[in-house]
């Protein structure tokens, strides 16, 4: 009978687990298909390609910034509750984007659809944690942060096609299709999960100890890392490797499958020795880096460099989750929500700096100033390796009172 009862839990475990994982796709979709998109947008909406680039940036902002605000905020409500309300506001920003003319009603679309988003993501690991036992949260985390890799990888290219044959609007009516059966699926299938009893003063009191805040600060090294050398990764190939058009497409494809390999596969890192696997992973990020800037006019070497770099930044993503939700100890509710704040202020500095080295040297230069990041990213991961979550807090004793002279035992 205990068998046939962990059989069941284990199914019930997996059934919400793919929900998570759906959820996180349509959501990393949403955030990454307006970029394969962007010049149809502008058109339509009469504004320059560079201002529709705004709709990135304010899902981003709204991401970073609103998703820990709606998470404190939310944090003393069923965890149930709070994912299916996020997948609601979801809904409604993105059928805002579809309905309305308006670029600035489009923006704050955008801009409440990142705050929902991000809501997800830190609801999404409450519930993934509280669904399986303590030595498989980190494989937990992994199936989580996979939805995005793997959105990355098949969904922004799938997206980029529907969007030049249906029409932008077309796309996003596509999304808001998949978040309507996640919120049903959700609805359905993911049990209670009670709130934390913390109050949100001391969930930050323990999220923003200087432990976790330096290990979001090595999240933000490795995707400053990462991005300074990625978002000019097609001009890199053009100009060094010889590799445009098509050719360029299917390189970044092995990239976006090396990501979803990554995650997947960090999971069980994460479990066995997390803190490791950061030293192990940014060292890697170090010299699969070197291998594109010494050897990037090899074509056959940067297409293996590209696909262990892959690996090594999103195996990494999973231990990188669970390391700041256990230093952060009672204040984990909170933190659950700052890495994917972290990551993507490490994403708009990366891009920003990368482009700076640019205009300043080269191209290839953005690739090395990403080696410089991976070099910081390395020093941080050592440092923090033997970084311990707090020690569980006691109730206080209430003191004996003082004994009358003469009574003193």
């Amino acid at each position: 009978m205990s068998t046939q009862a962990g059989s069941r839990g284990a199914r019930r475990s997996n059934r919400v687990l793919g929900i998570l994982f759906l959820g996180m796709f349509v959501m990393g979709g949403a955030e990454l298909l307006v970029v394969g998109v962007l010049d149809v947008m502008a058109d339509d909406l009469g504004v320059s390609v560079s201002s529709a680039g705004a709709l990135v940036t304010t899902y981003a902002l709204g991401l970073a910034f609103g998703g820990p605000l709606l998470t404190a905020l939310t944090m003393r409500l069923d965890k149930r509750t709070v994912l299916v309300a996020a997948l609601v506001v979801f809904l409604v920003g993105n059928v805002v984007a579809v309905t309305t003319s308006s670029f600035g009603l489009l923006l704050a679309g955008r801009a409440l659809t990142g705050a929902a988003a991000g809501l997800f993501d830190a609801t999404a690991f409450a519930v993934a944690l509280a669904s399986v036992p303590p030595e498989r949260a980190g494989r937990a985390i992994a199936v989580v942060i996979s939805g995005v890799s793997v959105s990355a990888a098949i969904g922004v290219p799938l997206g980029t096609v529907a969007g030049n044959l249906l029409g932008w609007r077309g796309t996003f009516v596509a999304v808001i299709v998949l978040a309507g059966a996640v919120l049903a699926a959700a609805v359905a299938v993911v049990p209670s999960v009670p709130p934390v009893e913390d109050s949100a003063a001391d969930q930050a009191r323990h999220a923003f100890a200087p432990p976790v805040l330096a290990v979001l600060g090595l999240c933000f090294l490795v995707f400053a890392s990462t991005y300074a050398a990625l978002t000019y990764i097609v001009p890199f190939l053009a100009e060094v490797t010889g590799i445009t058009g098509a050719a360029a497409g299917t390189f970044l494809l092995a990239y976006g499958a090396a990501t979803a390999i990554g995650s997947f596969g960090g999971g069980r890192f994460a479990d066995r020795d997390a803190a490791g696997t950061l030293v192990a992973g940014t060292a890697g990020c170090v010299l699969t880096l070197l291998a594109l800037y010494v050897l990037g006019a090899h074509a056959v070497v940067v297409a293996v460099a590209m696909l262990a770099w892959g690996v090594c930044v999103f195996g990494m993503a999973p231990s990188l989750q669970y390391r700041v939700v256990s230093l952060a100890g009672p204040g984990g509710g909170l933190a659950q929500a700052l890495p994917a704040s972290a990551i993507n202020a490490g994403i708009a500095f990366g891009a920003f700096a990368g482009g700076v080295a640019i205009d300043r040297f080269s191209v290839p230069a953005a690739v090395l100033t990403a080696v410089g990041i991976a070099v910081a990213a390395v020093t941080v991961a050592a440092a923090t390796r033997h970084l311990t979550p707090p020690p569980a807090e006691k109730p206080t004793e209430p003191k004996q009172p003082a004994l009358a002279p003469g009574h003193e035992r």
